[in-house]
């Protein structure tokens, strides 16, 4: 049986294109082998991380405590018998507004890192995260030079109900700073350690929301507390 250079040619053609589709479904198999587990590791139905969703869920929870601290303080505030030292007679609203302001800077420096952190420029990206840690660690000095001051004035933690919920509103917040203060550093040092760059960006997103939460939770206080006292 003759076998004609036609027949030849388009034998080796369809071995090539037989191959060729081998190939691809192979390279397929393996991208989705690889890629699909992470997603579905990560991806929920909300369309959020886990670990995102985790955050929000938590930051619902602080709602609450804070809406029941400040509720309290609120309900407090109006019992405080006549003659006793109340917070017009220690407030000072222009130091507590520039501490404030700091806080609030922090949030746009928080943007800033993680915007960084996203174009892959780590340099910056610690720049920032500094900064915003800097500036909360100045707001931490603030409260503290405030508590101290309110203090030598007569107006301790047990003096009234007044003071007993203000300091259990305001300290309550300043703990959360504080350990906002914790995350920003960690990031820091993973990221100098080489453990969290730009594919890692979300951690540096949840921290952000932390912080962020913080922020906007201080600026209810601050109108509550010391633009509305009584």
């Amino acid at each position: 049986m003759t076998i004609t250079t036609d027949e030849v040619s388009t034998t080796d053609e369809v071995s090539e294109v037989a191959e060729e589709t081998a190939a691809e479904e192979t390279a397929a198999q393996t991208a989705t082998h690889t890629v699909a587990p992470h997603a579905d590791h990560q991806a929920t139905s909300t369309g959020l991380s886990h670990n995102k969703l985790l955050m929000w869920m938590f930051l619902g929870s602080e709602c609450l405590l804070f809406g029941a601290l400040i509720s309290t303080y609120l309900l407090l505030r109006e019992r405080l018998p006549e003659g006793e030292i109340g917070p017009n007679d220690v407030f000072d609203i222009p130091f507590t507004s520039a501490s404030s302001f700091v806080l609030l800077v922090s949030s746009l420096t928080m943007v800033l890192a993680l915007a960084n952190m996203n174009r892959g420029d780590e340099r910056r990206f610690r720049i920032w995260l500094l900064c915003t840690a800097l500036l909360g660690s100045i707001f931490i000095g603030g409260q503290a030079y405030e508590f101290t001051a309110f203090y030598n004035e007569g107006l301790g933690y047990t003096t009234n109900i007044f003071s007993s919920a203000f300091f259990s509103l305001t300290g309550f917040h300043g703990a959360h700073v504080t350990i906002g203060i914790i995350m920003l550093m960690s990031l820091l040092v993973l990221n100098m350690r080489g453990r969290l760059g730009p594919e890692r960006a979300e951690t540096v997103e949840i921290v952000g929301l932390y912080w962020h939460f913080v922020d906007i939770v201080w600026i209810l206080i601050f109108t509550i507390v010391y633009l509305f006292p009584q």
